[in-house]
């Protein structure tokens, strides 16, 4: 599928950081997408996504500050939630955007049920991708094993091989080719030629800090959701989201719709035919209302 064409645009944070984020043109009279990553990755997650829906659709798919093409913090601790947060209403506001439509893959959706605490009206629909209230202990322990570890790589074939090795659990029936694929998404070239992770290593720091007591309830979170279209995408050995999280979200928020990426882990690339038709679906209910 065609890459559409996309400006590469700038907000500014209150802290004064230049973050980073690609802009495709749509409909302006529909509510624009607002692609937001996961813990380490960036904008070109949603490169199929916008594909698919722009020119339909606007869809603004952002770099976290530290990922991507977004500055680096100067304090590692504003790598949590309630900035990133602060930050991505920032744009918001300056884009004069009434409401939008948010697609968040793992950390970029726990930042949209958070958004629906804070900002709920802003809100036309939401998509959780792999993500709820309560993470699984497996997949949060398996994430600290290499966030924040600034590994190196010759090439584009090492860096593949790499995360073969490291992500093949999630990703069964992943070919040659879909980890090249992968490894594009998520590394980038350094002026010697080597290529490295494509974020600051200093998000780890945060994450990596014991969780607090008591733990953070994000069940209201959730539930803040409760009413708008609303689209729960899991993959089915996902360790991140367990299959009975997802059926308990289901249960507190009946109207959502809710698919099951097979043989897929954490997280589905919402490029895959189930999550495709549910987006769509999502999609239709956000404009008839």
């Amino acid at each position: 599928m065609a890459q559409p064409p996309y400006h590469d645009r700038i907000w500014n944070s209150a802290d004064g950081l230049r973050l980073h984020y690609r802009d495709y043109p749509g409909d302006p009279d529909k509510a624009p997408v607002l692609c937001i990553p996961g813990l380490t990755r960036n904008a070109r997650d949603f490169d199929a996504v916008a594909a698919r829906l722009a020119g339909r659709r606007r869809v603004i798919a952002v770099d976290l500050r530290g990922r991507g093409e977004s500055e680096y913090a100067g304090d590692p601790m504003t790598y949590v939630p309630p900035v990133y947060v602060q930050d991505l209403l920032a744009l918001i506001a300056e884009q004069q955007l009434d409401r939008v439509v948010i697609f968040g893959t793992s950390l970029g959706g726990l930042l949209a049920m958070l958004i629906g605490l804070t900002a709920r009206p802003i809100l036309a629909g939401v998509l959780l991708n792999d993500i709820g209230p309560v993470l699984g202990a497996q997949g949060i322990a398996r994430i600290r094993t290499y966030v924040g570890r600034d590994v190196r790589f010759a090439g584009w074939s090492e860096a593949a091989d790499a995360i073969a090795q490291a992500h093949r659990g999630s990703f069964p029936t992943y070919r040659a080719e879909d980890w090249q694929r992968l490894s594009r998404r998520v590394c980038r070239q350094e002026a010697d030629g080597t290529l490295r992770f494509d974020y600051d290593m200093a998000v780890a720091e945060p994450f990596n800090l014991p969780p607090p007591e008591p733990p953070f309830d994000l069940w209201p979170a959730f539930e803040s959701l409760a009413g708008l279209p609303l689209l729960l995408v899991r993959g089915a050995v996902s360790d991140v989201l367990e299959a009975s999280t997802a059926i308990e979200m289901v249960r507190h928020v009946p109207n959502m719709d809710f698919v099951t990426v097979p043989a897929i882990g954490h997280t589905p690339t919402l490029e895959e035919p189930e999550a495709m038709h549910a987006i769509d679906r999502l999609l239709e209910a956000v404009d008839h209302e």
